[in-house]
């Protein structure tokens, strides 16, 4: 099969086309023709090695997909979540059939035009819902819906600022945050990328390029400061943040699209009465694949619905994905990039 081929954990430019062996699905996974992958910030770190999960090589990235189920593995009846010690009352794992429309999210594999995938980490894919869609969704309304309606509890009214706004998770974000009825401010570092924001739902921007990020905040926020921080930049920009959030405030640390990782003065979280909570969105899907499911249906529903829509800047064939991962790695591609593997397919959905 064609696929984005990684041969050793290296920079982007050594990434090449060409062909590996078509997968064999196992016990409690699914074979899926791959109609639409995903390009996510991660999928530039996995390449180099430096990404949680490191894949025996070669390999292809890419680690949403959307298609269709070409060949079922083995039923398991149980059991998932073993791993973190839960073995009672185990959920059995969703069964798929050949012929299934499916999204799925699978860390790697996803730039080639078979991939397999867990059948705990793989969802039916409503009709109204386009395989460019989902493949652009999943990853980013996931770890997006997780980190506001989970981790940070968000209320109705409250106030959210959103750092890297313009990005896939990031514009995800401003969206489900603006259908919960939150009041949302969009830190971005451009004007264009911000005019993306307020299409999204931003009531404001802050262009971080331009002007101090914590007093643009307290001056958008009245000197209250934030309710929520939704934060997939790090570097400076995380202290900076917490330094102008509001009494019982959540940091939700996503992130470290700026490259380094913060530290955090922990002074900060007592004096505010705040919190920092990290949002592993990978790891909530193998250890409560039943919410995580609840979740995805949810997030479908709003695609299904229109009520949420993933911002495609652009769909690219396979021979591309490597240019791809050049523009997001360079912060030169704001909304999300698709890739198309399928050879037949005729154009974007």
């Amino acid at each position: 099969m064609q696929a984005l081929i990684c041969d050793a954990f290296a920079p982007i430019e050594q990434l090449r086309n060409g062909e590996l062996p078509e997968p064999t699905p196992g016990p409690g996974e699914v074979l899926i023709r791959v109609e639409a992958a995903g390009v996510n910030f991660y999928d530039t770190l996995i390449v180099q090695g430096q990404y949680q999960v490191k894949p025996a090589l070669p390999f292809s990235p890419g680690g949403e997909v959307a298609g269709t189920v070409v060949a079922v593995g083995e039923p398991v009846s149980a059991v998932v979540g073993a791993e973190a010690g839960d073995s009672a009352g185990d959920p059995v794992l969703p069964t798929f059939s050949v012929g299934d429309r499916v999204c799925a999210f699978t860390s790697y594999g996803g730039f080639a035009q078979l991939c397999v995938a867990k059948s705990s980490q793989t969802w039916a894919l409503p009709d109204p819902v386009t395989m460019d869609s989902a493949a652009a969704g999943l990853v980013a309304y996931g770890t997006a819906w997780f980190a506001l309606h989970d981790r940070a509890r968000l209320r109705a009214g409250e106030t959210v600022v959103v750092l890297g706004a313009a990005g896939g998770v990031g514009l995800a974000a401003v969206q489900i945050a603006h259908a919960a009825g939150a009041r949302v401010i969009a830190a971005a570092g451009s004007a264009e990328r911000l005019a993306l924001c307020h299409e999204a739902g931003a009531t404001a921007g802050i262009d971080y390029t331009q002007e101090d990020l914590r007093d643009a905040i307290r001056r958008q926020t009245g000197g209250r400061g934030a309710d929520v921080v939704i934060d997939v930049v790090g570097g400076a920009y995380t202290e900076a943040a917490l330094r102008a959030m509001a009494w019982r405030g959540r940091l939700q640390v996503i992130g470290f699209a700026a490259g380094e990782i913060p530290r955090l003065p922990a002074n900060l979280l007592l004096l505010k009465g705040c919190e920092a909570a990290g949002v592993f969105w990978d790891e909530f899907l193998r250890r409560e694949p039943e919410a995580a499911a609840t979740q995805v249906a949810a997030i479908l529903r709003g695609f299904g619905a229109g009520t949420l829509r993933p911002r495609i800047t652009e769909v690219l064939p396979l021979e591309r994905a490597r240019d791809a991962l050049f523009a997001l790695a360079r912060r030169k591609a704001p909304g999300k990039l698709v890739v198309t593997p399928a050879t037949d397919r005729c154009a974007a959905s």
